[in-house]
Formats: structure tokens, sequence, C-alpha cells
């Protein structure tokens, strides 16, 4: 009976491998065989892993709408939905990047490269977007409602990893999605404060 050779972390080879050729010689230029060479592993042992070699930096994806639904439903149920986002999104959410700055931003570099990889980051939002809809839905938020708050906690995170990435005074990135989700609040505050100009009445 023939015994299949043990390959430790697989996955993670794979993904280390392709990112480091991915920023060497370019998305484009690289093939699933250079990729499994680097890493040490056969072709058939990559398509066990990803359908194809965009999806290694993308693969994460299928787990958001599980981890969304949890913390939505788990979350208390007098929270609003700012404070849903607040503790969910970037507490959560967020902790699942710790460790992985070095890696996210060459993930980063790589995916501004290529048109086809922006597209596709494009689609990842859109996922979480329409789990975190789902997820207000389930709180009992109207169609409306959970719309605008699955956009804003999208924007809100999407915004406060672009910052985490960015900068180099080592702060932590729940701390940054509070603060840019603070600044949301903010400007919905002014905004709602901000005094109405009187009505003309017609000449």
């Amino acid at each position: 009976m023939r015994v299949s050779r043990w390959e430790p972390n697989a996955r993670g080879r794979l993904e280390q491998a392709a990112l480091e050729l991915f920023a060497e010689q370019g998305f484009a230029d690289t093939t699933v065989p250079q990729i499994t060479a680097r890493a040490g592993l056969t072709t058939r042992t990559f398509f066990r892993h990803f359908s194809d070699k965009r999806e290694v930096l993308f693969s994460y994806e299928e787990q958001l709408p599980g981890v969304i639904a949890t913390l939505m439903s788990e979350a208390p149920a007098h929270l609003t939905a700012m404070e849903v986002m607040d503790r969910g999104l970037g507490t959560t959410v967020a902790s699942r990047f710790e460790g992985q700055r070095e890696y996210l931003m060459k993930r980063q570099a790589v995916v501004l490269s290529d048109a086809s990889l922006r597209e596709r980051e494009l689609r990842k939002l859109s996922i979480l977007s329409a789990a975190i809809h789902a997820g207000f839905l389930e709180r009992g938020l109207s169609d409306l409602d959970a719309t605008i708050a699955a956009q804003v906690g999208v924007t809100v995170f999407d915004v406060a990893v672009t910052r985490w990435l960015a900068q180099d005074s080592g702060r932590a990135l729940p701390e940054l999605f509070h603060e840019t989700l603070e600044a949301v609040r903010n400007l919905t505050s002014a905004a709602s404060a901000a005094p109405q100009a009187p009505a003309t009445a017609p000449s």
C-alpha cells in the first residue's frame, strides 16, 4: 500500500514561497511550478490547498462570513450598531491580524502592483460587507440601517488596516480601528449639530 509523504505546514510553506516569488519577479510572471519548487512541494499538493495562484493571497476569505456571524451572535443585544463594530470588528477581527503585519505589508505591495489583484481585493471587501449586513439583519436592524452599518464597518476596517500597515509607531490595529470609528462618529455628530440654513420664502 502506498503511503503519502508527510508534508508539515504545506499550506504555510506554499503561501510563503508564493509571496516571495510575487515580490521578486511579479505576480504575472510567477507560475505554480515555481511556487511549489521554492516550497519543496508538488503541484498536486498546491492544488490540494488552492484553486490557483491568486487564491494564495485570498484564501482566508472563506473564513470571514463565519467569523462575522459568530461575533454578531455573541455581541450583547443591548449594544448599538457602532458599539458592535467597535467591540466586534475592532477587537475580534483585528486581533486575527496580530503578528502578521510584516506578511500583510508584503501582501499589500503585491496586490497593489497588479490590476487583477486589486479587483480581487474589492471582492474581499464585498464579502465582508455582506457578512456584516446579514449579521445586523439578524440583530433586528432594518435593511437600510444594516446596509449603512455594513458599509461604515467595511470602510472603517479598510482605512484602519491601511493606516496600520503604513504607520511606523507600532500602534495596534484595534486602537487604530477604534480611532477611525470615533472619527466617523465625530463627523456624523458634527453634521447633525450644524445649524440648518433658514428656508427662503418664495419670491
